[in-house]
């Protein structure tokens, strides 16, 4: 009998590779009959592993397949990288049965004439694990591979901070994440939330940056009636850091651009209080629907949700004192938490983005009030979308000037690439 978790894994992972189906979606689906939660967490391991470590795996398989390897039925390539996947780098789980189960997953799959090519590959690279050969050279095909990262990203990488901080980088993009909240300050402190969830059995410390975040330690937070009941949201701390750039003043109005899904929204809220104005934005609708829910569960009643229908903005000119806009990006700077996005993102992507973000920052700045605040923020690790940018807006935007420039990197701060600008409009 095929491993429940393993079963659910192959099926998700047909879902995403094969016919297109978003990573979440994918696993949504596949941990919907599994009712352990062991197998649930496995599952993830399993298909978030083998789409993070898909190069890696690929160059082991291929030097041990006597055809080309993208030449293989997609059922069968699935089983190799699933069964490749945990014989590489999940050394708990016993060869043997890792090996039958993608032989079974091949034969299910009714592709049983390649069920001894399966069971023949496997073997062989459970047999060789402890004595992998990598390229060696040039240094960027090098890391590429062993670190399953595309080329062209990494050679970026190397050029501007070089070989050992880039290699560190791809180490942390590799490892799993923990999951991190933010506090909804609105019903209580960091001291509070923490208390409440170790009695409801979730470990947690705090955030190292960020100082309203908490690590998951251990335990299920979105199980507990603390997240029913909108006591925090799930925010990387990198992403927390951005709600806390600039200053708002007293009373003041505030915009959240591209505000979905609600917890920087939230943030923001907690900064506002009780005298300003707050309003969220976004134009998907999808993502529309998410911010809606996300603030109802948080209970952040003061933001008023506002959804444009054209190209400009729904609002008056020079009416904001705070404008945040947390541009659609890349999102290559949460490659760790994203494994996907490493494959889905070409370097064709940037230029059309960097118009799209700039043209969107200068909307953005006709609603700042003279003597307001303009942040400008993306989760992109690409210079292209962020100072580029800006000082593509600064060039021609009359009144406008640069307070500060926040970063974080990987390599510098153990933390995702998230990159943020605060811009003044001068009175």
């Amino acid at each position: 009998m095929i491993a429940p978790a393993r079963q659910a894994a192959f099926a998700a992972l047909i879902a995403h590779e094969v016919r297109g189906s978003d990573l979440p979606a994918a696993l949504s689906s596949a941990r919907a009959p599994l009712k352990d939660s062991r197998d649930q967490a496995l599952l993830t391991e399993l298909v978030t592993g083998v789409v993070r470590m898909r190069l890696a795996i690929d160059y082991q398989l291929a030097l041990r397949v006597s055809r080309p390897f993208e030449k293989l039925d997609a059922d069968v390539r699935t089983g190799l990288r699933l069964g490749a996947f945990q014989l590489l780098y999940l050394d708990r789980l016993p060869p043997s049965a890792v090996v039958n189960d993608a032989v079974a997953l091949t034969r299910k799959a009714a592709k049983t004439s390649a069920s001894g090519l399966v069971n023949a590959v496997l073997r062989a690279l459970a047999r060789e694990r402890d004595r992998l050969s990598w390229p060696d050279s040039p240094l960027s095909t090098a890391l590429s591979v062993r670190h399953s990262h595309p080329e062209w990203l990494v050679r970026r990488w190397i050029e501007r901070y070089g070989p050992a901080a880039t290699e560190e980088w791809l180490t942390f993009n590799n490892q799993a994440p923990r999951l991190c909240l933010a506090v909804n300050r609105l019903k209580a402190s960091r001291d509070d939330l923490a208390a409440r969830l170790a009695s409801e059995g979730v470990q947690t410390e705090a955030t190292a940056r960020s100082a309203h975040g908490l690590q998951v330690l251990a335990g299920a937070p979105l199980s507990t009636p603390s997240f029913r009941e909108g006591w925090f949201t799930v925010q990387d701390e990198s992403s927390q850091l951005i709600a806390e750039l600039g200053e708002l003043g007293q009373s003041p109005r505030v915009l959240d651009l591209c505000a979905s899904p609600g917890g920087k929204t939230m943030a923001l809220a907690a900064r506002v209080g009780a005298g300003g104005l707050l309003v969220a934005s976004d134009v998907r609708p999808r993502r529309v629907r998410l911010l809606r829910e996300t603030l109802a569960r948080l209970e952040v009643p003061a933001a008023i949700v506002r959804v444009p229908t054209t190209g400009s903005l729904p609002f008056s000119d020079a009416v904001f004192d705070f404008v945040l806009v947390d541009a659609p990006c890349s999102g290559l700077g949460t490659v760790r938490r994203d494994p996907d996005i490493r494959w889905a993102r070409t370097p064709d992507d940037l230029p059309r983005l960097a118009a799209a973000q700039l043209e969107l920052l200068r909307r953005a700045s006709t609603v700042v009030a003279a003597g307001g605040t303009l942040v400008y923020a993306t989760c992109s690790s690409e210079p292209d979308e962020n100072d580029a940018v800006v000082d593509s807006f600064l060039a021609d935007a009359a009144g406008f000037s640069l307070r500060q420039t926040h970063r974080t990197t990987p390599s510098a701060d153990r933390l995702e690439a998230f990159y943020g600008a605060v811009i003044a409009r001068n009175v």
